[in-house]
């Protein structure tokens, strides 16, 4: 048994995974009833969510309960890369919008509660930090978590001894070992969610809202491809491929199936150590990254917001796309702690134009139908994100400061 647990652990999990991913697509066509073959997927998921916030919790608190001084500028720079990277996402949409303009069909109204407005949203966000420490945890509310994390890891770093900061530590590296074993099971997990995905999904809806995807999932690509890398490029002066490549095939494959940044928390963790990057730092840059990297959400708000303005007609003039641009960046920020997500904030950016609600609500109806294409894209390219530019960020600072730069860790051997 512990021979085939090794050989198992050894193997390539990207293999593994694209094994999985080709036997739930065949699964799905020919035996789209047996619904048990998507549980492993359900538990897959599960068990990422469960375990990624009290992962985020220990390793933060351990993390600042032992900093060292000199990596905060690389917190700096990785807030500057999250925040622009998400900005100039929405200026691709927007770009990509007036060149190919799409229309909707608006017909069935969502009667999902939407924010008023960003005053609704940063409050909704304040409030939900200085909740109760333990249902942020239960909740998976990462602002939350990363406020008392922070705190906890403050008051131990100036009252604990060394011993007791060392027993913070064994419970991370503890939950650390468990989040490994459950990525383990990634192709199994992955498997069921292809699975579910192909059985449950038909084709014509897709037919219908094609150009809409297309234009979607082209602007998701753009930036994944095209925008980011050449972001990395300026603050590395490398070529970035080799790196942007790694994380979209070690985190954004995965995050594209669960469709759940806060899920793909613990992936990205174990891929920033792959990478050879700082423990104290990608501890607290990757949940920071799942909560304010938005780019993916900033794409959505924005092409779903010009899609309804082409539909009914109404001219966008060029100095309200930058407006539109800081709406759609501020509000993709504070997507994760709204339910619903990004497609909710669409009526937020659709109030700047004047249309009303009852209108925009119909477009977030829109986007729940092509949500199995959209959110999956946009999660993928949100978390690969989140590991993109937490490397950019310490290799920056590394090669800034004089540092040796092992770039790519495990992988550049």
């Amino acid at each position: 048994m512990n021979r085939i647990i090794n050989k198992w652990t050894e193997s390539s999990l990207i293999l593994k995974i694209v094994i999985g991913l080709i036997i739930g697509s065949i699964l799905g066509v020919f035996v789209p009833n047996w619904t048990i073959i998507g549980f492993p997927g359900e538990i897959f998921v599960s068990a990422l969510k469960a375990i990624a916030p009290i992962l985020v919790f220990v390793l933060v608190a351990s993390a600042i309960s032992k900093a060292r001084t000199g990596i905060g500028s690389r917190f700096k720079t990785v807030i500057v890369l999250y925040l622009f990277s998400t900005f100039l996402s929405a200026m691709v949409a927007i770009i990509a919008s007036t060149l190919f303009p799409v229309t909707i069909h608006l017909s069935d109204a969502s009667t999902a509660a939407a924010p008023g407005g960003l005053g609704e949203v940063m409050s909704n966000m304040i409030l939900g930090i200085f909740s109760n420490p333990i249902g942020l945890i239960s909740e998976g509310h990462y602002l939350g978590i990363l406020f008392w994390s922070i705190v906890f890891g403050i008051a131990l770093k100036n009252i604990a001894s060394d011993s007791t900061k060392d027993v913070v530590t064994d419970c991370a590296n503890a939950v650390t070992l468990i989040v490994r074993g459950i990525i383990q099971f990634a192709p199994i997990g992955i498997m069921g969610l292809v699975f579910t995905s192909v059985s449950e999904s038909g084709l014509g809806i897709f037919v219908q809202y094609s150009q809409l995807i297309l234009l979607l999932v082209g602007c998701i690509a753009f930036v994944a491809f095209v925008t980011d890398p050449i972001i990395s490029a300026v603050a590395l002066r490398r070529n970035p491929y080799p790196l942007v490549l790694t994380c979209l095939r070690e985190s954004g494959i995965t995050a594209f199936f669960t469709r759940s940044s806060a899920a793909n928390i613990p992936v990205n963790m174990q891929l920033c150590e792959r990478l050879g990057l700082d423990r104290d730092f990608f501890s607290i840059s990757i949940p920071l990254g799942a909560t304010i990297n938005m780019e993916g959400a900033a794409v959505t708000i924005t092409v779903m917001t010009l899609a309804v303005c082409h539909t009914m007609g109404i001219s966008v003039p060029l100095p309200v796309t930058v407006v539109l641009c800081i709406i759609s960046t501020v509000g993709a920020c504070g997507a994760s702690g709204v339910a619903g997500g990004s497609l909710l904030l669409i009526p937020m950016a659709c109030s700047l134009f004047g249309i009303p609600a009852d209108v925009s609500m119909q477009a977030v109806a829109v986007g729940f139908i092509i949500g199995v294409i959209q959110d999956s894209c946009e999660t993928a390219l949100n978390s690969a994100g989140d590991a993109l530019f937490s490397a950019t960020a310490e290799y920056h600072d590394r090669r800034v400061n004089g540092e040796p730069v092992n770039f790519l860790g495990e992988f550049a051997k």
